[in-house]
C-alpha cells in the first residue's frame, strides 16, 4: 500500500523505514526518544548560548546593544509565528519527514550565521535557523508521543524535558568558554556536527507517520492569523523584557495579537479543513494542559534569569553563580527522567503534576528567604527544579493522551509554543522587577515581586492539573 500524501503534497518524498533490526529491539522506543532529545537539547542550547554572543557582536560588527538584541529576537519571533503551522505540516506530510530537514535546515543555517559577514546577514540567517528549530520542536513531542508505548508514555516525555533541561544547564557554560576561547562564530558552528549525527540517527532510528491527518488544502489564512497573533503576543510580551522597543508598542502588539487571535478563531470556524480544529482547544485536558505548559516555563525562566543576576550584584564571580544555578536544570533532569522511581508508580499523571506543583511551590518560598550567601541556596534551587521536572512531563502526557494520535503534530506545536510565551513572560517579570529596583529587595535571591508572579503560576498549573482531571 502506497502510504505517500496525495493532493498538494505528491511531491514531498516518502519517509523511510526503519531496519528490521531496529523495529524488532525491544528499546528500539528508547533510541528513537533519545534521537529526539538532540533536538530538545540543541535547541535549549541554542537560546541559551547566543546571548554570550553580545559583547563580541557589539565589538566586531560596531553596532548596539539595541541592534544585537534582534539576534535573539527574530530567533524567538519567528519560531512563535510557525511552531502551530509545522506542527500541521507534519501531520499530514510525515513528522519524522519534517524533523529530519527541520535538522538539516537547521545545521545548514547554522554553518550560514558562523560565516556572516555583518550583523544584517546574521540576523537574516537567524530567521531560517529560527524556522528549523520549529520543524524539531513543533515535532519532538508527536514524535516521543507517537515512537513509545502508551504505557511508557510518561517515561519517554521526561526524557525529552531532562534533555531540555540539559541543554539549558549546558548553555551559559558552554558558550562562555567557546566566546572566550575560540570566538563567537563557534558558537554556530558547534551546530554543525550535532546537526548532522541526529540526522544520521534520525534516518535510522525513528519511526515513519503510521496516522496522518487528512486534507487536501492548507489553511494558508489560518496560518497567517495564527502566526502574526503569536508573534505579535510574544514580541509585546517581549517589549516589557528589556527589548529595544519603546514601551507603548508593547501595548500596540498586544493589542494586534488579541485582534488576530479573534480573526483566527472566526476562520478556523468555518474553515472546511481547519489548522487547528476548535474542538482540539475545546478539550478541558488540552486547554489546561497548555496552561500548565506556559505556567511551567514562567516559572522555570524566572529563577534562571534573575538569580544569576542577584548573585553577581552581591559580589558573587559569574562561575560560582553558575555553578550554583545549575542545580535547578540538573534536579529538572533527574526527576524527568527517574520520577517513576521518584514516586509510587501507581499514582497516575494529575497526582505526579500536582505533586510537582507544590513542591515548585516549596522551592519558591524558600528562594524567597534565601540570601545569595546562604548555604541552603542550592537546595532549593534543587527543589523547585524536582518540582518542575514532575510536572512538566506529567502535564504533558496528560494533554497529549487527548490530542488524537492524527493530529499529534499540532498538539506539539501548542505546547512549545505555550512554553516560549512561558520563556519570554518569566524574563519580563525579571526585568520588570530590575527596572523598579525591586531586584535589590531584602537581600533575598528572589525579590518579593517575582516570588508572588512565579507562586500565582505555579498555583496556576496546579489548578491546571486538576481541571484537566475532570
Amino acid at each position: 500500500m502506497d502510504d505517500r500524501p496525495t493532493g498538494w503534497r505528491t511531491r514531498i518524498p516518502r519517509e523511510r523505514a526503519r531496519p528490521r533490526w531496529v523495529r524488532e529491539s525491544p528499546v528500539s522506543w528508547q533510541l528513537a526518544v533519545l534521537t529526539v532529545c538532540f533536538g530538545g537539547f540543541m535547541s535549549q542550547l541554542d537560546a541559551s548560548i547566543v546571548t554570550l554572543t553580545y559583547p563580541s557582536l557589539e565589538r566586531e560588527f560596531g553596532e548596539r546593544l539595541a541592534a544585537v538584541q534582534w539576534v535573539s529576537l527574530v530567533y524567538m519571533l519567528v519560531t512563535a509565528a510557525v511552531l502551530v503551522a509545522v506542527g500541521h505540516v507534519s501531520d499530514v506530510l510525515g513528522r519524522k519527514l519534517v524533523y529530519l530537514h527541520g535538522f538539516g535546515l537547521f545545521a545548514l543555517s547554522s554553518a550560514a550565521c558562523s560565516l556572516a559577514p555583518d550583523l544584517t546577514t546574521l540576523v537574516c540567517f537567524r530567521g531560517v535557523q529560527a524556522l528549523g528549530a520549529a520543524m524539531l520542536a513543533g515535532n519532538s513531542v508527536a514524535l516521543v508521543s507517537l515512537g513509545a508505548p502508551r504505557e511508557k508514555l510518561r517515561t519517554a516525555l521526561g526524557m525529552q524535558a531532562g534533555g531540555q533541561a540539559l541543554g539549558l544547564a549546558v548553555g551559559p557554560t558552554l558558550g562562555g568558554v567557546l566566546v572566550s576561547t575560540v570566538g563567537w562564530r563557534w558558537v554556530f558552528w558547534i551546530n554543525v556536527p550535532v546537526g548532522v549525527l541526529a540526522t544520521l540517527l534520525g534516518r535510522y532510528l525513528l519511526p515513519r507517520t503510521v496516522e496522518r491527518a487528512g486534507g487536501a488544502r492548507f489553511d494558508l489564512r489560518g496560518t497567517v492569523w495564527l502566526a502574526v497573533a503569536s508573534a505579535a503576543l510574544l514580541g509585546g510580551v517581549s517589549v516589557f523584557s528589556g527589548t529595544p522597543l519603546p514601551g507603548w508598542s508593547g501595548v500596540v502588539l498586544l493589542a494586534v495579537s488579541a485582534a488576530a487571535f479573534r480573526g483566527f478563531a472566526r476562520r478556523e470556524a468555518r474553515a472546511p479543513e481547519p489548522l487547528v480544529p476548535l474542538s482540539l482547544l475545546g478539550d478541558r485536558r488540552v486547554g489546561w494542559g497548555l496552561v500548565g505548559a506556559l505556567a511551567g516555563y514562567l516559572v522555570l525562566f524566572g529563577p534562571l534569569v534573575l538569580v544569576p543576576l542577584v548573585l553577581t550584584r552581591h559580589g558573587e564571580s559569574e562561575m560560582r553563580a553558575g555553578l550554583l544555578l545549575g542545580a535547578l536544570p540538573a534536579a529538572f533532569a533527574l526527576a524527568s527522567n527517574l520520577q517513576e522511581h521518584l514516586l509510587p508508580r501507581r499514582w497516575d499523571g494529575r497526582r505526579r503534576a500536582l505533586t510537582g506543583a507544590v513542591l515548585s511551590m516549596a522551592g519558591l518560598l524558600g528562594l524567597a528567604f534565601a540570601t545569595p550567601v546562604d548555604r541552603w541556596l542550592i537546595c532549593w534551587l534543587a527543589v523547585l527544579g524536582l518540582g518542575l521536572g514532575l510536572f512538566t512531563p506529567s502535564n504533558n502526557e496528560t494533554l497529549m493522551r487527548a490530542v488524537p494520535r492524527e493530529l499529534s503534530g499540532t498538539g506539539g506545536g501548542l505546547v512549545n509554543t505555550a512554553r516560549a510565551l512561558g520563556t519570554a513572560l518569566g524574563i519580563a517579570v525579571v526585568t520588570l522587577t530590575l527596572e523598579l529596583g525591586d531586584g535589590r529587595g531584602a537581600g533575598s535571591v528572589l525579590p518579593p515581586l517575582p516570588v508572588l508572579t512565579l507562586a500565582a503560576a505555579a498555583a496556576l498549573a496546579g489548578a491546571a492539573t486538576l481541571r484537566a482531571g475532570r
